[in-house]
């Protein structure tokens, strides 16, 4: 969430800004701009009336001290009239707050100057690519017909115990899936990231901590009568870890990885680009959480970028690293880096992470902040990304890895998997 001060002093920066996502902001930034003046007013009123209040009150129990009981009891009459008016104001104030709250929720966080200007996937920015895509056998299938060929993913039985987008892993299948999960896990702490195990449902105010509340509320499987929500994303748990926190900054920084399954309903378009693995209702992924000081969270973002590198690299799959434009661009992002492995049974482009720094915008929805050198409270830089989503990671391996004798596991999962081909 963007800060009322930033908005007021770089109102015409933050509208052009703005307008790379696409998005028109003068009306809505008109509008908080003119009720963060009402609230100033409606503030300096309350407190000019709780001033003259307590002043009053205090000139009762002298009055009363002194014997001039007449005198004190009709300055209780001004003071109860004084009680109902602050009343009022605190009413009128928490109404104003209320309203420009919510209008504060509905604007996305400023691009960095990098992110370029564009309305969609198409005008995504390729800033690097590696690896050889492999040349495939002439009877070489995509990962569904893999799946079902050698019985270690079981789509249609995801769908009779569930629905579609629930598959479930079998076998081999199974342990090359928790295979995966360690050994992400294990890169990240060796980079030094904390290990967590987090919660698989959260609160309202982790929704609106992390701006999934309410941007993207639709997606998100609701319990209604607890009012709690699946996570789609270990970012929702693990960055409220650090809600309502102060941190000093000598804390900074701080990472942390975790594995969760994640959850979310858009799921549901057809055709082939979604078929199997490619989108589901629940998926598997291991997540990287940084929160950085301001002035060194890009550097952070960087690298971020290159350890998830160095575990592609490691696993001998052919990726891209795109710069999202503007219109493609997640709603609390400032700047995203999305990771593509190239699918060659497919033949496309499959988006396995997403690497992203929020600057400040959701340290401010969580109240995140760390006392400075100066000994001022100052809002913390929020980073996140995904080491690594597995499914299309694991269509990746299948597909990228087959050979008419099976698919060949890759030299570093090997020690996880326990075996050395599917067949």
């Amino acid at each position: 969430m963007l800060q009322v001060p930033f908005i007021r002093e770089n109102k015409y920066l933050v509208i052009k800004s703005l307008e790379k996502r696409n998005f028109d902001a003068s009306k809505i930034i008109d509008e908080v701009i003119t009720l963060d003046e009402e609230r100033k007013q409606i503030q300096t009123t309350l407190d000019n009336t709780l001033a003259e209040s307590n002043a009053i009150s205090k000139e009762i129990g002298i009055l009363f001290k002194s014997g001039e009981a007449e005198k004190a009891n009709v300055l209780k009459t001004k003071t109860s009239a004084l009680k109902e008016t602050s009343k009022e104001l605190n009413e009128k104030l928490n109404s104003t707050l209320e309203t420009l709250q919510d209008l504060l929720y509905k604007i996305p966080n400023v691009p960095h100057p990098s992110v370029p200007a564009g309305n969609s996937e198409e005008d995504n920015e390729e800033v690097y690519k590696e690896g050889d895509v492999p040349t495939l056998h002439s009877k070489a299938l995509p990962h569904w017909e893999l799946a079902k060929k050698y019985d270690i993913i079981d789509f249609e039985l995801g769908n009779k115990i569930t629905g579609a987008g629930f598959p479930v892993y079998k076998g081999k299948g199974a342990r090359l899936q928790r295979a995966l999960i360690t050994y992400f896990l294990d890169k990240n702490t060796e980079a030094g990231y904390t290990e967590y195990q987090l919660p698989h449902l959260v609160n309202e105010a982790s929704g609106f901590g992390t701006g999934q509340l309410p941007d993207k509320e639709g997606q998100m499987y609701h319990v209604t009568e607890d009012n709690l929500y699946l996570i789609p994303t270990a970012e929702v748990p693990g960055t409220n870890i650090f809600r309502d926190v102060l941190l000093n900054e000598a804390d900074l920084p701080i990472g942390i990885t975790g594995y969760t399954p994640c959850f979310r309903r858009e799921a549901g378009s057809y055709g082939a680009h979604v078929r199997g693995l490619n989108r589901l209702h629940q998926f598997d992924k291991v997540e990287i959480l940084r929160v950085e000081h301001p002035e060194r969270s890009y550097v952070a973002l960087d690298e971020m970028v290159e350890h998830i590198k160095s575990i592609l690299k490691e696993l001998k799959l052919p990726y891209r690293i795109l710069r999202l434009c503007g219109g493609d661009l997640g709603f609390t992002s400032a700047l995203t880096y999305d990771f593509e492995l190239f699918s060659t049974a497919q033949d496309r482009w499959l988006e396995i992470s997403s690497v992203s720094n929020f600057e400040t915008f959701q340290a401010n929805r969580l109240k995140l902040r760390f006392k400075n050198s100066e000994g001022k409270n100052e809002l913390a830089h929020t980073l996140n990304g995904s080491s690594l989503a597995l499914p299309r990671v694991l269509a990746g391996i299948l597909e990228n890895y087959q050979t008419e004798e099976g698919i060949v596991i890759p030299d570093v999962l090997v020690p996880y998997t326990g075996f050395k081909i599917i067949n």
